[in-house]
């Protein structure tokens, strides 16, 4: 969205405000601030792989996801976690 920089909780907010999926690097952050959230549209981690590779991975989470049903529908309150061998493991968020 051109809000590269923005501090993480700005990036939450507007996400949740919006009703916006986030895509991220950041596990570690994120996962803290949105499983504080009573609700939310869901979280894709992805591993720090480059651009390229990233790209292919988050191709192939949409797909996997759109197998299990509406994807925007599939990752309210989960998190997808992406591995760098495109690996999937969705887990409810917070727990």
């Amino acid at each position: 969205m051109g809000r590269l920089g923005e501090p993480d909780h700005v990036v939450l907010a507007r996400c949740l405000s919006e009703n916006r999926i986030i895509v991220t690097e950041n596990a570690v952050d994120f996962r803290k601030l949105v499983a504080r959230e009573e609700i939310h549209p869901g979280l894709i981690l992805l591993p720090s792989v480059g651009r390229n590779l990233s790209l292919r991975l988050l191709t192939d989470a949409i797909a996997h996801l759109a197998a299990l049903g509406t994807p925007s529908d599939v990752l309210v309150n989960h998190v997808l976690e992406v591995s760098d061998a495109g690996t999937f493991t969705l887990l409810p968020l917070p727990e």
